[in-house]
């Protein structure tokens, strides 16, 4: 019987999306990550300058 537990908790991990795995890659995303940036909604904190666009031009870059 306990098999069967870990048989399930094996399947299960097996079917598991990784994360993220549903989103669309962007190519400027992918620009600003690579580059050591992060993309946000709003405006960009007080420290940090807009560098470019993200997820197609729907977030902003933001660049120390």
């Amino acid at each position: 019987m306990r098999i069967l537990y870990l048989l399930f908790a094996v399947v299960f991990l097996l079917f598991q999306a990784a994360p993220g795995s549903a989103d669309q890659i962007f190519a400027d995303t992918a620009d600003c990550r690579s580059q050591g940036n992060f993309c946000r909604a709003g405006p960009c904190p007080p420290t940090f300058a807009v560098s470019g666009s993200c997820h197609g031009g729907l977030l902003k870059c933001c660049s120390k």
